[in-house]
């Protein structure tokens, strides 16, 4: 449905989009997920035609609607797109019917399919009891909802949305991530969604495609980003990792030996992992591991792979797990234990984790 090929955007200097590609099929829900500043909400942009490619083509359905090169470039109106803004773009001077109704008139609809799309739009977001009321006696979540049925009262090809739920408080935006993800497949129109919370990322998409410095970093299903990232940058941006520099020494079973030096004096440590592909003996390995798969022990077991000594520094309770760091030589060791645990600073420990929850990375 919409297919980006080698996207360049420059904006003086600067290389805001850096040679994207991307496929988005009929019906997908994807996420462009990166930091401020890593080029997906200007992508974005290009899609919707408020910004103009420097490069590349895009095209929508069967359509080119933007392709420097050969002179092509479709108006935002001409493309039948829809887009939710992070501000809603809501007009106060209108009712929560006649917002909705908006782009039905600018196209021209008659009275009878205006009524008739809006009331159905309405229903779906769950709105139809406050056709009436003006949007300045709305809450944010009520403004999000009638952005999101202006939004696909006329039935566009595809939905972007651009950071919508970011001005709502944490418990609204979780109840939204489900609604808005419920009515999508509903309705069942392709949408692209930007955002930089990459737990929204990982709720909501059939895909995910992580971002940085304007380039792609990986595109893939919520579980293998998480699971098996890419490089150093998805590992780190995607949840909460633990990065090790090592080096490798080979492989036994499918699994990567790796050594990593601790400094201080300490012995490195010798360690098995997934993940490797592609890295020959002696070279330099970045080993990911998530803090929900380190197990801890308060005395040292009598065997197991993959242990070792640490001195916890800090402890943090967020009342569902207890946040823990522990120095292991120069490295400080992120994990997550059962909130009803007693730690301590100062106490030593001793950590473990499964060789195939740790993943070796190559760059």
């Amino acid at each position: 449905m919409v297919q980006l090929d080698h996207l360049e955007k420059n904006f003086g200097a600067e290389l805001a989009v850096n040679d994207v590609s991307l496929a988005v099929k009929e019906g997908e829900f994807v996420t462009l997920l990166g930091p401020s500043g890593c080029g997906k909400t200007t992508t974005l942009r290009c899609i919707a035609g408020l910004e103009r490619p420097d490069g590349g083509e895009i095209r929508i359905d069967d359509d080119t609607v933007a392709a420097p090169k050969r002179g092509i470039y479709l108006n935002p109106e001409d493309r039948n797109i829809g887009m939710v803004f992070q501000s809603y773009a809501v007009w106060p001077h209108m009712t929560v019917f006649d917002n909705v109704a908006y782009g039905l008139r600018v196209r021209r609809a008659s009275t009878d399919v205006i009524k008739e799309r809006t009331t159905k739009a309405l229903e779906l977001v769950g709105l139809p009891h406050l056709a009436d009321r003006y949007a300045t006696k709305l809450s944010g979540g009520q403004r999000q909802r009638v952005a999101l049925a202006r939004a696909i009262v006329y039935e566009p090809r595809v939905i972007l949305f651009d950071e919508p739920l970011s001005n709502l408080d944490a418990k609204l935006r979780e109840q939204m991530r489900v609604e808005l993800v419920r009515l999508q497949k509903e309705v069942g129109i392709t949408s692209i969604y930007v955002t930089h919370d990459q737990s929204e990322a990982l709720v909501m998409s059939d895909r995910v495609v992580v971002m940085n410095n304007g380039v792609i970093q990986q595109i893939g299903d919520p579980q293998t980003i998480y699971a098996h990232p890419a490089n150093t940058f998805v590992a780190n941006f995607i949840g909460v990792a633990n990065l090790m520099q090592g080096v490798l020494l080979g492989r036994s079973g499918g699994l990567c030996d790796i050594e990593i030096a601790l400094g201080e004096g300490r012995a490195p440590l010798r360690l098995q992992a997934a993940g490797g592909d592609g890295a020959k003996n002696g070279d330099k390995i970045t080993l990911s591991l998530r803090p929900e798969d380190i197990d801890i022990k308060f005395e040292k077991p009598s065997s197991g792979a993959n242990m070792f000594e640490g001195e916890v520094t800090e402890t943090v309770y967020l009342g569902n797990v207890l946040e823990c760091r522990v120095k292991v030589g120069r490295y400080e060791i992120g994990i997550q234990v059962d909130h009803y645990e007693q730690i301590a600073p100062r106490q030593k420990v001793f950590l473990s984790f499964q060789p195939e929850h740790g993943l070796c990375l190559t760059q």
